[in-house]
C-alpha cells in the first residue's frame, strides 16, 4: 500500500512540475486576463452572415463577365430574356446585336442598352434593363481565421460574410482593425471592423474572383473594466492612445468619475489613479488595464438587509458605518426578533472555507499514509480511503455562511460593517428544529421546560449512528453550545433551549484509525457550525 501511495505522489509531483513549466514558459507580455474577459467584437462571427447573399441594388457596381442582365423590350418589337455577359463582355439581343457591358457601372446599364437599341429601332420601342444576378466568385480567406480556405460567394457580398464562412477570427490572435484585401498580390483596401461594431458603418466593396482577405495578427490590447457598459478587451490601432479616445468605445456609466491605469514595469504592477477630467492627457499602451469607477463606491459600501423588516433590501452606507447605525434606521415589524439579529460576512465565510480545506487536506494525507500490516488490512484501508475521498468531495461542496456571532453583551456601535455584509432580521419563532442523527428529524413547537434530551426523545430518540458526545445546541443568534448526553456536570442554564433554537446531532465515524476518526469528527463539527449542515461521514 505504501509503494502504491509513493508512486501516486511521484506521479502527482511530475504532473505539477509539468503544469508549472508550461505556466512559466507561456508568459504573456500584456498580463491581461484573457480567459475571463471577452474580446470586443468576438460575438459577431457566429454564423449569422455566412448563409446570406446580397442582391441589393448597387449603382456603383462594375459589370463583369458572368453577370446576368434581365432585358425587356416592348412596343414595335417585343423581347424578354435573362442574358449573361459573355467572355467578350457582351450580351446579345436578337435584331439588335451585341451590347458591350464589361466595365460599365450598374447605374449606366439601362441607358447603354437603350442607346444601342435606338440605333436599330425608332422611338416606339421601349426598353427596361436590370442586373438580375451578380457574378459568382471565389475568395481566399487567410491569416488568423479558424478555417483558412477558398469560399464561394457573390462579388457584392460583404467581408463579414466571407470571414464568417471561414469560422470567424481566432480569439486573441486575429485583428478586427487590421484586415487587408489583396488583389494580384497588391493591397487594394484596409478594413477596420470597429466602425461597424460601434455604429453599424461598413464600407461596401466589390470583390473579384481570386481576391484574398487577410486577417492580420493583433498587436495592441488593453483591458477595460469597472463602471462601463462594455467591459471588454479592446484593440488599439496605434502603440499609444489617450483614455479619451478609448472612451468612445467603452461607454462609461454616468456614475464613473475616476479611472485607474495599471501597467507592468520590471515585472510588477504599477497603478495610478486619475479624475475623468484628465482622460485626454493620460495615454495607455499595450497590456494596460484600464478601470473606471466612481469615488462614491470607493467611499461607500453595499449592505444587504434580509428578513423581517420594512424597507430596502440593499443600502449604500459610508465606510465606517456600524451595525448599530444601520439597525437604528431599520423599520422593524411587530414580528422582528431584534435581539437575535444575525450578521453574515464574506471574509468570515472565506476563512471558514480555508479552515475546512486545511483539515480536508490533512485527512487525505492520513488516509493515504496509514500503514497496513497484513494484506487483509491493506484491503480494508483501500476501501476506507475510497470512502474518505467521497466524503471529502461532499464536504468541499458545502459553502460556509460566514456568520459573525453577536450577543447581547456586544457593543454594536463598534462592529463596523464591510462591503457585501448581509444583515438578517429573524422573525419571532416558536419552533425548535431537531436535525441530524435522530430517528425522526423534525420541527417541534417550543415547550418551556423541555431539555435537549426531551426534544430528541420527541423525535424518536437517537439514531444508531448518533454521536452522543457531539450534540450541538445552536441558539437563535448563531451561538453554538456543545452538549454531551449524560454529562451530569453540565451547567443547566447554559443548555437551556429557547424558542428559535436548533439542535444538531452529529454522527459517528466508523473507522478503526483513531487519527482518521478524530479528523473526520472535527470536520463534521466545523461544517455543522459554519454552514449549519449535518453530514454523514461514510
Amino acid at each position: 500500500m505504501r509503494k502504491i501511495f509513493v508512486l501516486l505522489i511521484l506521479l502527482l509531483n511530475l504532473l505539477m512540475a509539468v503544469d508549472i513549466e508550461l505556466e512559466q514558459n507561456s508568459s504573456d507580455i500584456s498580463k491581461l486576463n484573457f480567459q475571463d474577459r471577452v474580446y470586443f467584437g468576438e460575438a459577431i462571427f457566429k454564423g449569422n452572415f455566412k448563409e446570406n447573399q446580397q442582391f441589393r441594388y448597387n449603382p456603383n457596381y462594375i459589370l463583369n463577365i458572368g453577370d446576368v442582365i434581365s432585358v425587356k423590350m416592348w412596343g414595335a418589337y417585343e423581347f424578354s430574356a435573362k442574358l449573361p455577359i459573355d467572355r467578350q463582355g457582351n450580351i446579345f439581343i436578337p435584331k439588335v446585336g451585341d451590347v458591350h457591358l464589361l466595365g460599365l457601372p450598374n447605374s449606366k446599364l439601362k441607358s447603354k442598352i437603350q442607346s444601342t437599341v435606338k440605333r436599330v429601332f425608332n422611338n416606339n420601342v421601349y426598353v427596361y434593363a436590370d442586373l438580375k444576378q451578380y457574378q459568382p466568385i471565389s475568395v481566399f480567406v487567410s491569416g488568423a481565421v479558424k478555417k483558412i480556405g477558398l469560399y464561394k460567394g457573390l462579388s457584392t457580398d460583404s467581408i463579414l460574410q466571407f470571414i464568417d464562412k471561414a469560422g470567424g477570427i481566432i480569439r486573441g490572435q486575429g485583428s478586427y482593425r487590421n484586415i487587408t484585401i489583396l488583389r494580384n498580390k497588391q493591397t487594394i483596401k484596409n478594413i477596420d471592423l470597429y466602425p461597424f461594431l460601434l455604429n453599424g458603418q461598413i464600407d461596401m466593396f466589390q470583390f473579384r474572383n481570386g481576391d484574398v482577405i487577410l486577417v492580420n495578427p493583433v498587436y495592441n490590447f488593453i483591458e477595460v473594466s469597472g463602471d462601463v457598459n462594455r467591459p471588454y478587451i479592446f484593440e488599439l490601432l496605434s502603440d499609444s492612445t489617450s483614455v479619451q479616445e478609448v472612451m468612445r468605445f467603452i461607454m462609461p456609466k454616468p456614475t464613473a468619475n475616476h479611472f485607474m491605469v495599471t501597467t507592468w514595469q520590471n515585472g510588477q504592477e504599477i497603478t495610478n489613479e486619475y479624475p475623468l477630467s484628465q482622460a485626454g492627457s493620460v495615454f495607455v499602451t499595450k497590456g494596460t488595464k484600464l478601470k473606471f469607477f466612481s469615488d462614491y463606491y470607493v467611499n461607500n459600501i453595499e449592505v444587504k438587509i434580509d428578513g423581517e423588516h420594512k424597507g430596502a433590501k440593499k443600502i449604500m452606507v459610508r465606510k465606517g458605518t456600524s451595525l448599530y447605525d444601520v439597525l437604528s434606521n431599520i423599520n422593524f415589524t411587530p414580528l422582528s426578533d431584534i435581539k437575535n439579529v444575525r450578521l453574515y460576512r464574506k471574509s468570515v465565510a472565506n476563512t471558514q472555507k480555508q479552515l475546512i480545506e486545511t483539515m480536508l487536506k490533512d485527512l487525505e494525507a492520513k488516509a493515504f499514509t496509514t500503514d497496513s500490516s497484513t494484506p487483509e488490512e491493506a484491503n480494508i484501508r483501500t476501501k476506507e480511503a475510497e470512502m474518505i475521498m467521497k466524503f471529502v468531495e461532499r464536504v468541499r461542496k458545502v459553502q460556509p455562511l460566514g456568520q459573525v456571532i453577536i450577543s447581547k453583551e456586544d457593543n454594536l456601535g463598534k462592529i463596523y460593517l464591510e462591503d457585501g455584509d448581509r444583515i438578517v432580521i429573524p422573525k419571532h419563532s416558536n419552533i425548535v428544529v431537531v436535525q441530524g442523527e435522530v430517528n425522526l428529524p423534525n420541527a417541534l413547537a417550543y415547550k418551556e421546560n423541555y431539555t435537549i434530551d426531551d426534544y430528541i426523545s420527541a423525535c424518536g430518540g437517537y439514531g444508531e449512528r448518533a454521536n452522543r458526545d457531539k450534540i450541538l445546541l445552536i441558539k437563535a443568534n448563531g451561538r453554538v453550545i456543545q452538549h454531551s448526553s449524560g454529562d451530569f456536570f453540565a451547567d443547566p442554564s447554559s443548555l437551556k433551549v429557547d424558542a428559535g433554537d436548533s439542535i444538531l446531532v452529529l454522527g459517528k465515524t466508523d473507522s478503526k484509525n483513531i487519527l482518521i476518526t478524530s479528523s473526520v469528527t472535527k470536520i463534521l463539527y466545523q461544517v455543522a457550525v459554519g454552514a449549519a449542515v449535518v453530514l454523514r461521514a461514510f
